[in-house]
């Protein structure tokens, strides 16, 4: 993922999905790790689960690539 673009997914909501904006445009909910990566796919991005878990690139907000809960 050597693109630089700013990625931020935000915490679960009360369903468990997690919004996902990118640029600072809500692209939509995420439900897992497998829609994240669709989802990035969609704005041109090659991305896989493992870069989406590792990526510096991506802001976890409200816990990590393992939460998809809202607590």
């Amino acid at each position: 993922m050597a693109d630089r673009r700013i990625i931020v997914v935000y915490p679960p909501d009360e369903e468990g999905a997690r919004r996902v904006r990118v640029d600072g445009t809500i692209l939509g909910r995420a439900t897992d790790l497998a829609d994240l990566v669709v989802w990035l796919r969609r704005t041109g991005l090659e991305v896989d689960d493992l870069d989406v878990v590792r990526s510096p690139l991506i802001e976890w907000r409200g816990g990590g690539p393992e939460v998809w809960e809202a607590s």
